[in-house]
């Protein structure tokens, strides 16, 4: 049987740590992650950084994304509608046109 001094204390794993929920973005700081991710050419993450931020979609939502969600034919939809599975409700965001060529791009990668 295990004594009192016997015992290992262990610290908390979140000692120390900012917990809770965190900052937005401020508009200085996506300008910032969109540029480097242009300067490096990596279109697919700044397609997915873009059409995050303009439809608001939980990260579960946004990287559940089908092809045909977005997408009629050959085609980029300016509107998509997609079921959240935290709520399974559905949600109809728009994808703006500064964001159709990049999301094209990607999908012809």
């Amino acid at each position: 049987m295990e004594s009192a001094a016997d015992t290992i204390h262990r610290e908390p794993w979140n000692k120390g740590k900012t917990v809770g929920q965190k900052a937005p973005f401020k508009p200085k700081d996506i300008w910032a992650l969109r540029v480097s991710l242009q300067m490096e050419n990596r279109v697919p993450e700044l397609a997915l950084l873009n059409l995050g931020i303009g439809s608001r979609l939980r990260r579960c939502n946004l990287v559940a994304l089908k092809v045909r969600d977005v997408c009629h034919g050959d085609q980029v939809a300016s509107r998509a509608v997609v079921m959240q599975h935290k709520t399974q409700h559905t949600v109809q965001f728009e994808i703006t046109a500064p964001k159709l060529p990049v999301i094209g791009r990607t999908l012809t990668l």
